[in-house]
């Protein structure tokens, strides 16, 4: 009885060890508490989370991506995780894309980004010079233009295994009205792709709701276990990523 016992510990032990972890970045003007809903699946998913808080407005990306990755990276490998997926929300992979030019991040499995503004917004083009704009957006905010001199257009191709889910429901017809259909009432489908993605999935969800519904939560765990995505919407493309041994 105390070998089986000892055992079943050793075994409970292994498991939790082996957990992934996974790295929560939340968007512009968001806090932590927008991905505690996916936070809460991920958990009972089996997986590490660490639910980052950065000061979304105070800082350029450049500064914010290392601030809010690295610490994050740390937690993950303190719970001895093989494996460091990322999910983001809008922004948040951008300061992904902008921490990996700069760092390998070797334990790296697969990434989900909601909404993300690969290719810039074209809100940000039409308000930048709107009073009030700059205040409240912060200096990131205003780094994530359409143009060359913004910071997605300097970013290079992903070489991670991405999936992206775009939302093409918006809630904000007047920022839609910039933006080329379909769209998420912040960024456009089209401006969410980027060069070396594995996977895209539209979603009739908007922008500030994408980490919250259950269908996109649903698509983010297929993602991370399988690396593709569900349903007719979903689109699987060749990607370098995909050539090497599956993480998940």
């Amino acid at each position: 009885m105390r070998v089986i016992l000892s055992a079943f510990l050793l075994l409970m032990s292994f498991n939790t060890v082996a957990k992934d972890c996974v790295v929560l970045l939340h968007g512009l003007a968001r806090s932590a508490s927008a991905l505690e809903t996916m936070q809460q699946a991920l958990d009972a998913a089996g997986y590490h989370s660490v639910n980052v808080d950065y000061p979304s407005r105070e800082h350029a990306i450049e500064v914010l991506a290392p601030m809010a990755i690295a610490p994050a990276l740390a937690q993950c490998r303190a719970k001895q995780s093989r494996v460091i997926h990322f999910v983001t929300h809008s922004m948040g992979g951008i300061l992904l894309r902008q921490y990996t030019q700069d760092n390998v991040i070797a334990d790296l499995g697969r990434v989900v980004m909601m909404g993300p503004p690969n290719q810039g917004s074209q809100v940000v083009d039409n308000l930048k010079d709107v009073p009030g704009f700059e205040a409240f957006n912060g200096p990131a905010g205003m780094q994530l233009g359409t143009g060359a001199q913004y910071i997605p257009k300097q970013l290079g191709p992903v070489s991670f295994e991405l999936g992206v889910i775009a939302g093409t429901s918006s809630i904000n017809l007047i920022l839609s009205t910039f933006l080329p259909n379909p769209d998420d009432g912040k960024v456009s489908v089209e401006n969410t792709k980027v060069q070396g993605m594995c996977a895209l999935v539209t979603v009739d969800v908007s922008h500030p709701f994408l980490m919250k519904r259950q269908k996109v939560i649903d698509q983010v765990l297929h993602f991370l276990s399988s690396g593709s995505f569900l349903g007719d919407n979903a689109q699987q493309f060749a990607c370098p990523a995909q050539i090497k041994p599956k993480l998940g």
